[in-house]
Formats: structure tokens, sequence, C-alpha cells
């Protein structure tokens, strides 16, 4: 399962009801890719729909869906937001990652 804390989750809300979205039925898509200094790297983007071999989840009012591939590097991540000055925007906590680089966005296991 992947979560979403509240604070990416009001952020999250704000940002597709802006694109165009609708919080209550479209989806955040999160991926990995290979690249980033780290490795792999993480995608986040808005769906209106879902693939047929995608994972489905819906926690703390957002759904959210994966494909595959990326679940298995994805388990247990929780995608939180850091606003403010020093701020980072979208940050994924994922318990599966040995190694982080320092700006959050890549990663490898």
């Amino acid at each position: 399962m992947i979560k979403v804390a509240d604070t990416a989750k009001n952020q999250v809300s704000k940002l597709m009801i802006g694109g165009g979205f609708n919080p209550k039925d479209d989806y955040i898509r999160v991926g990995v890719k290979s690249g980033g200094c780290s490795g792999l790297s993480y995608e986040l983007n808005f769906d209106k729909n879902k693939e047929d071999d995608d994972k489905v989840f819906e926690h703390n009012g957002i759904k959210i869906v994966v494909d595959k591939k990326s679940f298995l590097y994805l388990i247990g991540t929780t995608l939180e937001y850091s606003g403010g000055l020093n701020g980072k925007g979208f940050v994924f906590k994922n318990p599966n990652a040995s190694r982080t680089c320092g700006c959050g966005e890549s990663f490898s296991l």
C-alpha cells in the first residue's frame, strides 16, 4: 500500500482542482523510472484513468494508481509534502530505499 500524509493530501487536492482534476474521482499516478543521481527516480502525475495492470489504493481520501513494476519498489511508501521557505515539495518516504539523494527525488535499493 502507498499512503498519503495529511500535508500531502491538502496539497494534492489543491493541485488536482487547479489542474482540472477531481480528487474524489481522479487519481494520483505514482511510478518509478531509471535515472536520477541514485539510480531510480520517482514520478508523480494526475490521471483520470487507470490501466488494467495498475494497483489501485485509496488512503486519506486520495486515490492512487501504480503500475505493477513500480509497485515493487514502492510498497509501504508514504507521500508527504514539505512546504515553507526550505520546503522540498512532495517527498517520498520509502522504507525500501537503501540510499537516497540529497534532493529526495531519487533512490536506490
